[in-house]
Formats: C-alpha cells, sequence, structure tokens
C-alpha cells in the first residue's frame, strides 16, 4: 500500500510554529513514527509554502497511489485550484488538520477541499495522521 502525505505552508515550522495550536514535535520526527507504527506501508511525504507545487503532488500521486493524505494548511480555505486537483485525481483523499478549524478564526471554517475529499480529520494534534492512516487500512 502507497499512502502520501502532503503538508501545505508553515507545516514546515512544527515544533516552533505556535506549539500551543500544533505541538512541539517536528514532523519530521513524527513522520519516522509513523513509518515505524505502519511498517506495511510505504510513504511518501512532501511539504511545500507554494500552491503550485502542492498541486503538481497531488496529480504526480493521484492516479498511482492508493490515498493521499493531505493538509493543505491555509490553503484549504484560499485555494479553489487545491480542491479541483483532489475533484480530478482518482486517489481518495482525506483532509486534516491539527487544530480543530471549526474552534478557530471563521474563515477557518471554509474548505475548498471537504466537497472533493474522502472524508475530514481535525482536531485530534498529530494523531489526525494517525486517524488518517488507520482510515485506508
Amino acid at each position: 500500500m502507497q499512502i502520501a502525505i502532503i503538508n501545505g505552508p508553515n507545516l514546515n515550522l512544527l515544533g516552533k510554529r505556535e506549539p500551543e495550536v500544533y505541538g512541539k514535535e517536528t514532523f519530521e520526527d513524527y513522520f519516522e513514527s509513523l513509518k515505524t507504527k505502519f511498517p506495511h506501508i510505504q510513504f511518501s511525504y512532501f511539504q511545500s509554502n507554494i500552491e503550485g507545487e502542492l498541486i503538481d503532488k497531488i496529480q504526480e500521486f493521484g492516479f498511482t497511489y492508493n490515498g493521499i493524505i493531505l493538509n493543505a494548511g491555509a490553503y484549504t480555505h484560499t485555494s479553489i485550484g487545491i480542491g479541483d486537483a483532489v475533484k480530478a485525481i482518482t486517489a481518495p483523499v482525506i483532509e486534516v488538520h491539527i487544530s480543530n478549524t471549526f474552534s478557530r478564526e471563521s474563515f477557518r471554517h471554509q474548505s475548498y477541499i471537504s466537497g472533493n475529499a474522502k472524508g475530514v480529520i481535525l482536531g485530534f494534534g498529530l494523531k489526525s495522521y494517525d486517524l488518517a492512516i488507520q482510515s485506508f487500512v
């Protein structure tokens, strides 16, 4: 089984950025623990702060992988292009957020991805990714 994890803007700052919201662990450290926890899954990981690069990766993985876990960060609330990319591919996508976006600013309540995703998991910290992986196995 092949699962891609794609993270959007500012998620490269996990462990440094607002630790009270996002925690103190880097995503790279967390990703290593996922590979150990799910040894039967071949993971790919990509992070970018650039919208077009995220769309390119969604398209690259979207026709060959068994699933994509997408945390588009703030682009979730602004990018029709990312939403369209999710709609265009055949791989199921689980939209993931570390924080509960509905308990935050009102602009974070809108998602251009959710309507095209297989499901949405939010508010469980980094465990949101574990839950998304479990939905694929």
